[in-house]
This record gives C-alpha cells, structure tokens and sequence, in this order.
C-alpha cells in the first residue's frame, strides 16, 4: 500500500493505480461511487468533498491557513486524478470537466440521473417481490431486505426503520403468522436487529415443533392402517366354484393363502 500511495503521489494521472475499483461503464454507476468514496476516506483523500475550498493563500496567511489549504489542494488534485482514472474513456469524454472533484462528481451524478431511477424502480420492485421461502437462513433474507433499504437511501428514496420492519414482517411465510401476531399486539417497537435476533429464535422453535407433529401425523396413519381389515380373500372364496363347496376352507385350494391384494401384501397380511 505505501508503495502505491508514493507513486499515486508522484505520477502522472495516466499511470495512477484504481486501487480495484471497478471501473465505471455506466450500468454500475451506485457500486462505483460506493468504492470510490470508500477509497478515497481510507486514503484521507476525500477531504476536498466533504470541505469547501478554502480560501486562497495571501501574503497576511498565517501558517496554519496555509498548512490547510495545502492539504485540501493536495486531496482535491489526487483524488480527482483517481476519479478521472477510473472512469471509462469514452463516458469520461462526455462528462464536463472541472478542476474541482466535488463540481466533476456532480456532472456525474446529474449525467447518471435516468440510472439511478432505475436502479431505484429495480430495488423497490426486488423489495415488494422478495419472499423468504423458509429454508435458507432468516437472518440473511433480513440483512439483504435491509441492504436494499440502505441502496434506496443512498438514491435519495428514505425507507424508515419501522416501515423496514413491517415490510420485512409481510416477507415472512405463512408458518410465521403466530409470530406476526404476537408482535401487532406489542407496543414496543422493533429495531432491524431486534427482528433478526427474534426470527432466528422463532424458527429455531418451528424446527423443533416440527418433529414431533409429524411423529403425531405418522402414528395416526399407522393406525388407520392397523385398523384396516381386507375383504380380499372372502371375494375370491365367493367366486369359487358351487360344485366344490369345501375348497374355501380346504388347505389343499390353490388359491388358499395366495391370492392378496396389494396392500396385504405390502403390510404381510395373511
């Protein structure tokens, strides 16, 4: 890392490195101001967006006025070769370009604006259609409706921490509904973290009831099946021949103890 913060000090923009961002195309406007502005915060470059220029250096400056105009210039010059850098050449061209990274960076905004409707339009649709399906884990359905959330803030669409709950609560299948229940009837109020940690209790407790209502379920059909009584063999003893009267009860009758339905044979019913 020192090495790659000497040369980004002391080179020219065409050779500055992109620390891994991913370089923007247009599609992916969101994902690339996030790891731009986590770049240049770990960089300490993001100085020159969060603070106005300040103002120019005179004669009657004092040291430490000239120390902290040092140091926004500094950030405002790398940090806007490090935009520029990971800009595709042929949207860089279309951009207007400014000595100021905040004034660059608000073209960019104001060139992107039809995208980001849509990726907001794309995560609302994502949000109303998300369901969990009750198998894969709880608490990463939650913490991606809440991913979600967080994106439409950063698109400038607020989504309150209770509407993200009750949202997250319509998400959840029907084998939750006593849950849901139990939480209307509560006063309290329910941070996304508190959801998750509750969640994650209650299903722990639908796995646990889930094992004993099907040993119920099996014990039930296994009596029915107990109870069950074939009329089989009385049938066929019917359609024996009148001129042979004692064959239903003779051993020697071929059909005697042969002839099963199927589901005397399936449960070895003699």
């Amino acid at each position: 890392m020192a090495r790659m913060l000497n040369q980004l000090t002391g080179s020219s923009e065409s050779s500055v490195p992109n620390f891994g961002i991913e370089p923007l195309t247009g599609a992916n406007f969101a994902s690339w101001k996030d790891q731009l502005m986590l770049t240049l915060g770990m960089l300490d470059y993001d100085l020159a967006i969060r603070q106005d220029e300040p103002a120019a250096v005179t004669e009657q400056s004092t040291r430490e006025h000239k120390a902290a105009y040092d140091r926004w210039e500094k950030a405002n010059r790398l940090s806007l070769m490090l935009v520029k850098n990971t800009i595709n050449l042929s949207i860089r061209g279309a951009i207007p370009d400014s000595d100021k990274v905040k004034e660059y960076l608000k073209s960019l905004e104001d060139h992107f604006k039809g995208s980001l409707k849509a990726l907001a339009s794309n995560l609302m649709l994502q949000m109303l259609t998300l369901k969990y399906d009750g198998s894969s884990g709880v608490r990463e359905h939650i913490m991606k409706m809440t991913d979600m959330a967080n994106k439409l803030k950063s698109l400038e669409m607020e989504v309150s921490d209770n509407f993200l709950v009750h949202f997250i609560m319509t998400s959840l299948p029907a084998r939750f509904d006593t849950f849901k229940v139990n939480y209307n009837a509560m006063k309290d109020k329910w941070s996304t973290s508190d959801l998750i940690l509750m969640c994650v209790q209650e299903k722990e407790r639908l796995k646990l009831a889930q094992p004993e209502s099907v040993h119920l379920t099996t014990t039930a059909n296994s009596k029915k099946r107990k109870g069950r009584s074939c009329n089989f063999g009385n049938k066929t003893a019917n359609k024996v021949p009148k001129t042979n009267p004692g064959a239903v009860a003779s051993s020697s009758n071929p059909l005697s103890g042969k002839l099963h339905c199927k589901f005397c044979r399936a449960n070895e019913h003699t």
